[in-house]
């Protein structure tokens, strides 16, 4: 379960953050998380309350904004909706569609008291 690894990792920022700007906790934390990212929300977020315990960020509410999956195919030179990686374009059913949106997973706020 990847998920646990990517708490661990949100913990390790709020924890950095905490150092840099001296507050006492988090209330809030608010995730990218694309479609294609691999990323189960809901593992996500029972992880992250595990990890979270006894820190800045326990208690804190996780909000994550799903980010579509896009993609570009060089075969037709479209810009195509992807809802799966290595999936065949949409649009012409060629394979080799690039990625250009919705793969990754990134912390955009912190709310913090």
């Amino acid at each position: 379960m990847h998920e646990m690894s990517l708490a661990e990792s949100i913990r390790e920022i709020v924890e950095d953050a905490r150092e840099k700007h001296a507050f006492v906790r988090v209330r809030s934390i608010v995730l990218a998380l694309g479609e294609l990212s691999a990323v189960e929300p809901d593992s996500l977020r029972f992880c992250f309350e595990a990890v979270m315990k006894g820190g800045a960020g326990e208690g804190a509410e996780l909000c994550i904004r799903e980010v579509p999956g896009q993609g570009y195919c060089p075969a037709c030179a479209s810009s195509v909706a992807l809802h799966a990686l290595y999936e065949a374009c949409p649009a012409c059913g060629a394979y080799g569609v690039e990625v250009t949106r919705g793969d990754r997973m990134q912390v955009l706020e912190l709310e913090v008291e």
